[in-house]
């Protein structure tokens, strides 16, 4: 299992190919990449706060729990921090399985969690100031199904 939390950069192909090099004991590799998005087309930069160490631990944690849960042969969460700008990657997640389900459904409680309980703080900056993004109810919603 491989949890990042990085303020650098990364190529979500190389990612997933290099996860899933060699494999021959799973029959599914899933992978999801979100990319900062605006909405509105005035989005400067999002920036991503967090306190490392609690961050780390909060994300190791939940995927140990989606290991056990689905019984996964191997996760890989990459977050990351700092200033972003629309269109670049913000996260990645990508779970192998012996079946395309648990890793299908794996992948999905994972990104719940990352959206709604990973610890996160994001500010969207624009050319009219900067302002905290709030918490939305769809987001809450999407976690009770886990």
């Amino acid at each position: 299992m491989t949890v990042r939390v990085q303020s650098d950069p990364f190529d979500a192909g190389a990612e997933l190919n290099s996860f899933a090099q060699d494999r021959t004991d799973i029959g599914a590799v899933v992978s999801f990449t979100g990319v900062v998005r605006d909405t509105k087309g005035d989005l400067q930069e999002m920036l991503i706060e967090h306190y490392p160490g609690m961050t780390q631990s909060a994300i190791t944690k939940i995927a140990d729990e989606a290991v056990q849960r689905w019984a996964l042969a191997d996760v890989l969460v990459i977050h990351r921090y700092g200033p972003l700008k629309p269109g670049e990657p913000i996260m990645m997640v990508a779970t192998v399985s012996a079946h395309r389900a648990a890793s299908f459904e794996a992948a999905d409680f994972l990104m719940d969690y990352l959206k709604s309980r990973a610890p996160f703080w994001k500010k969207e900056v624009t050319a009219e100031g900067a302002a905290w993004v709030d918490a939305k109810d769809t987001d809450e919603d999407a976690l009770k199904r886990w």
